[in-house]
C-alpha cells in the first residue's frame, strides 16, 4: 500500500469520480490510500457583498492551506489564483475529469429572459470560484463590463435570495440546475467549463499516475450509466429539496466526464490572460511557475 494522501471535496459534481474510484474500490485496486475530507470556508466572509476582495480567492479549500489536504479540483480560472497564492506550495498538476457547468437564472415569472436583461441587475455568483468567472464571461458577450452587476452569496443562501427576490438572478451548478429547472425558474444562459486539480509537491508523478488510471477508470463507469451515481448529487442538496427531483429530472448530457489530461500553456496563457484583464490575478502570474503537470500526455483507458 502506498503512502496515504489526503484528498479534499467540496461539490460533489466536481468530485464524482473521486467518489466513484473510493466506493467502487477502484483505488484500493490501485494500492492507493486515499483519504477523504470536507472543504471548509473561511470565517468572517459577508453573506452577500459586490466587494471581490472582500472574499477570500482560497473560498472553501482551507484544508488544503493548512495542511489538512495533499489535492483538491475546482475551475480552472480559479485554480490559477489559488496557485499563485497558495502558501504551500499547491500547484495545477492537471485537468479534472468533470467538465462543470454554471448556467444563470431568474425566478420563476421574472421578465429577465435573456443576457441582455440582466443590465445593471444583481446576478449572485461565489467570487473567485466557477459561478464567478462563468457569469463574466457568459454575459460579457452581452452587457459593457461596468453593467454587469455580480454580488457574492454562497449556493444555499442564494437559491433561496433568487426566489425570494433579494437579487434578481443567480448563477449555479447541478444538482441546483435541475432543481431550478424542476421548480419553474427561468434559465437565461449556461455555458460547460474545464476545471483542474491542484497538489501539494508530496503528491509524486508515480502517485499522481496510479490516481488518473484509477479516475479513467471511475469516468467510464460513469458514463456508462450516469443515473447509477446522481445519488451523490441529490443527497448534496438541503433535506427540504432532496424529495423534489428524482434521477429522472436530470437532463443526462449536461453531466460531461473525460479522462483527466495535462493543462496546456495554451489553455493557460488564455484563460491568464482574461484573469488580468478583470484585475482577479497578479500581471505575473506565470505557467512555469503555476502548473506542474504530474502526467506529461493523456492517459489511455
Amino acid at each position: 500500500m502506498s503512502k496515504k494522501i489526503i484528498n479534499e471535496v467540496s461539490a460533489p459534481l466536481h468530485s464524482l469520480p473521486w467518489l466513484v474510484a473510493r466506493d467502487e474500490g477502484i483505488f484500493t485496486r490501485k494500492g492507493l490510500d486515499i483519504e477523504f475530507v470536507k472543504a471548509r470556508l473561511p470565517v468572517g466572509i459577508p453573506r452577500i457583498t459586490d466587494d471581490v476582495d472582500a472574499v477570500p480567492a482560497i473560498g472553501p479549500h482551507c484544508p488544503f492551506e493548512e495542511g489538512q489536504a495533499a489535492i483538491y479540483r475546482a475551475c480552472h480560472w480559479g485554480q490559477i489564483r489559488r496557485s499563485y497564492e497558495s502558501e504551500v506550495g499547491g500547484r495545477i498538476v492537471g485537468k479534472r475529469p468533470t467538465v462543470s457547468v454554471q448556467a444563470i437564472f431568474s425566478r420563476a415569472g421574472s421578465p429577465l429572459i435573456h443576457p441582455a436583461t440582466l443590465k445593471n441587475k444583481t446576478v449572485g455568483v461565489a467570487f473567485h470560484r466557477g459561478s464567478h468567472y462563468a457569469a463574466l464571461q457568459l454575459l460579457e458577450g452581452f452587457l459593457k463590463r461596468d453593467e454587469i452587476k455580480l454580488v457574492h452569496i454562497e449556493m444555499r443562501d442564494g437559491y433561496e435570495a433568487l426566489k425570494s427576490g433579494e437579487i434578481d438572478a443567480f448563477t449555479m451548478m447541478d444538482p441546483w440546475i435541475t432543481l431550478a429547472e424542476k421548480e419553474g425558474h427561468q434559465k437565461i444562459a449556461e455555458t460547460h467549463y474545464v476545471g483542474s486539480e491542484i497538489a501539494t509537491p508530496e503528491v509524486d508523478e508515480k502517485s499522481w499516475q496510479l490516481i488518473t488510471e484509477a479516475l479513467i477508470e471511475a469516468v467510464a463507469l460513469i458514463n456508462a450509466d450516469k443515473k447509477k451515481y446522481l445519488h451523490y448529487l441529490i443527497d448534496s442538496l438541503p433535506e427540504k429539496y432532496r424529495n423534489v427531483i428524482t434521477e429522472d429530472d436530470f437532463h443526462l448530457p449536461r453531466l460531461r466526464f473525460v479522462n483527466p489530461e495535462p493543462y496546456t500553456r495554451e489553455e493557460f496563457e488564455q484563460t491568464n490572460e482574461w484573469l488580468i484583464s478583470w484585475g482577479l490575478v497578479a500581471p505575473d502570474s506565470d505557467f512555469n511557475r503555476l502548473v506542474d503537470n504530474r502526467i506529461k500526455a493523456p492517459v489511455a483507458a
